[in-house]
């Protein structure tokens, strides 16, 4: 039993060392500072997979050009759709979960101002995107079951990504070998078309010369 109690802690460290050390394959959170000129807008995009969810916070940063300066927002999905917007805010927050692989996009704009405005975005994707407190409330767990919940979860998002990438790898491989035999056959044709047109202008010649007699 002692034995058991000491290699835990061993497995918990591994457990949050795979974490650490995988990043690319687990959905995380990620604070962006932008500075949007008045002339125009800025955006931020993420590739995510089915069934994730998104949560973000944002907020302008005051200072003494911006005090009363507001942005309009809009969050759109692959295909387009618009998943949030709002105007003349100065904070907010958008929430959804993913419908469709791709890109995500959240563009931001000053609105009426000559100046530059700079905000704070907190992007969370995943399980960063949980309410583990909400969480362990509804379950009521604690402690080592609750870290156990979380690595259970980062254990799952990182085989729904593996997976993802993949059908990703799958698709690339396909849309790689149809590119390759059409350009085979493009080069075949091509030649072809060069070799029949060579014979043709021979062709030609020869019964030019012969009319005028030069062979």
């Amino acid at each position: 039993m002692k034995n058991m109690d000491r290699s835990f802690p061993t497995a918990l460290l591994f457990s949050h060392l795979i974490f650490l050390l995988s990043p690319e394959l687990i959905p995380i959170c990620e604070a962006v500072w932008l500075n949007i000129p008045h002339t125009g807008s800025k955006c931020v995009s993420e590739e995510i997979q089915t069934n994730v969810v998104v949560l973000a916070d944002y907020i302008v940063i005051p200072d003494e050009h911006s005090m009363f300066s507001t942005i309009s927002v809009k969050v759109t999905s692959p295909y387009g759709n618009v998943l949030h917007h709002k105007e003349n805010a100065t904070n907010g927050q958008f929430a959804f979960t993913t419908q469709e692989s791709g890109t995500y996009m959240a563009c931001f704009e000053a609105e009426g101002k000559s100046h530059d405005i700079s905000i704070n975005i907190d992007w969370k994707t995943g399980i960063a995107a949980k309410d583990w407190d909400s969480i362990a409330k509804k379950e009521k767990i604690e402690g080592v079951e609750l870290e156990l919940t979380k690595l259970d979860a980062v254990v799952e998002a990182i085989h729904e990504s593996l997976l993802y990438l993949r059908n990703r790898e799958a698709e690339m491989r396909i849309v790689s070998e149809k590119t390759n035999s059409r350009v085979a056959w493009y080069s075949i044709m091509s030649l072809s078309i060069c070799i029949v047109v060579s014979g043709l202008q021979i062709l030609y010649l020869k019964q030019y010369f012969e009319k005028k007699k030069l062979i």
